[in-house]
């Protein structure tokens, strides 16, 4: 079932969304080599629960932690771990979910640790820009194989990049995971129809080499390429409204002042 949001349910999810941007915000003074991905966890964690929310992601499923911190070849759900120290070059991805009295908003983002390399950089511009391309798709009446097909045909087609397809965006609100599924790939045209008050996520995941995924690790939740690249991964949580797409975890309000 597709809840559809009123505006002062929309409303309550961007003051939720507006946390856990600050929270990204925060990370890019944290984030450095030499630091362990526990440092993650322990500054995402205490971001949000002082600005009187919940990190959503404690107990889902069993999951243990604020927050998921995947590292280069790791796509997602990587758990954050004291032994693992960030090194120069590395490839980070961050990924929270924020409940501030019921309002829901659910975001990823990818850091460069140090100085990155030439590969780090295109495919960091490239993910970015895909999120982009799929939230421009998000207008009302579009399907959501039109949003998966912008993000394919750029990654993928122009690229030359591969798309994950076992993950994928879905929508958000009352709980974490709701309809509809939001896929990064697919057939423009075709899909179920965009309505006015739907909030989703649009979370492409875009890897150096194949699309596939690893998902033997022992831990039940770690997910890797599956022939070793590097992987990133860029989501916001939106709102599907008359005047287009509306960004719930911006960041940046003067690049995403068209979507505010």
């Amino acid at each position: 079932m597709i809840s559809l949001k009123s505006p002062r349910e929309i409303e309550a999810m961007r003051k939720s969304g507006a946390i856990l941007a600050g929270m990204h915000i925060g990370l890019r003074d944290i984030i450095k080599p030499g630091i362990s991905s526990w440092e993650i966890e322990e500054f995402g964690r205490h971001y949000i629960e002082s600005h009187g929310a919940v990190a959503a992601q404690i107990g889902f499923e069993g999951y243990k932690y604020a927050t998921c911190v995947s590292i280069n070849d790791e796509i997602c759900h990587g758990f954050p771990r004291k032994n693992v120290m960030l090194r120069d070059g590395d490839l980070v991805k961050v990924d929270t979910v924020v409940d501030l009295d019921g309002g829901f908003s659910d975001s990823c983002w990818s850091y460069a640790v140090g100085t990155p390399s030439d590969e780090v950089k295109k495919l960091m511009d490239v993910t970015k820009k895909s999120l982009y391309l799929g939230i421009d798709q998000c207008v009302i009446g579009n399907r959501i194989g039109d949003i998966g097909a912008a993000i394919q045909d750029y990654t993928e087609n122009q690229n030359g990049y591969g798309d994950v397809r076992e993950f994928i965006g879905h929508g958000i609100g009352p709980t974490m995971h709701e309809d509809p599924q939001v896929p990064h790939y697919g057939e423009a045209g075709h899909g179920l129809r965009l309505k006015e008050g739907m909030t989703i996520t649009v979370e492409p995941m875009i890897n150096t080499g194949t699309w596939k995924a690893d998902t033997s690790d022992p831990s039940g939740w770690l997910a890797r390429t599956a022939d070793g690249g590097l992987s990133c991964q860029y989501e916001h949580t939106l709102a599907i409204t008359k005047d287009g797409p509306k960004i719930l975890t911006s960041q940046d309000p003067e690049f995403d002042a068209k979507y505010l």
